[in-house]
C-alpha cells in the first residue's frame, strides 16, 4: 500500500495556536477541527477527513522545521509528539535534515 504524503511545515511556529493553525492549513483539515490536542488526535485518526486521493491508503505526515518550536515550547512539543505518535490513522515522520 502506497501512503498519501502531506507535509506539515512548522517554519515560524512558536506556540500551540500557531501549530494548530499550521495543521489546519497544511493538512487541509475540515472547518470543524477544534484546534486542540484532542481534536488533533481525533482528526489524525479519522481517515474520512483526508482528501479523496488518500482514500484506501495510509497517511504519512512529514513534519519539517519543527526544532525551533520544540525548543521554544518543549512541553507543548512533547504533547504534539505524543499526539502524532498515537494517531492511528496516520504515520508521522520528523524531517531531521536541514531544510531550505
Amino acid at each position: 500500500m502506497t501512503e498519501h504524503v502531506v507535509t506539515l511545515d512548522l517554519d515560524g511556529v512558536r506556540d500551540k495556536a500557531g501549530l494548530m493553525d499550521r495543521c489546519t492549513r497544511d493538512l487541509m483539515l475540515p472547518d470543524w477541527f477544534g484546534r486542540n490536542w484532542d481534536a488533533l488526535a481525533d482528526v489524525l485518526s479519522d481517515p474520512g477527513v483526508w482528501p479523496e486521493e488518500a482514500a484506501g491508503k495510509g497517511l504519512l505526515v512529514v513534519v519539517r522545521n519543527w526544532r525551533p518550536y520544540a525548543e521554544a515550547r518543549p512541553e507543548e512539543w512533547e504533547t504534539a509528539v505524543d499526539v502524532f505518535t498515537h494517531a492511528s490513522g496516520a504515520t508521522v515522520a520528523l524531517a531531521l535534515g536541514a531544510s531550505s
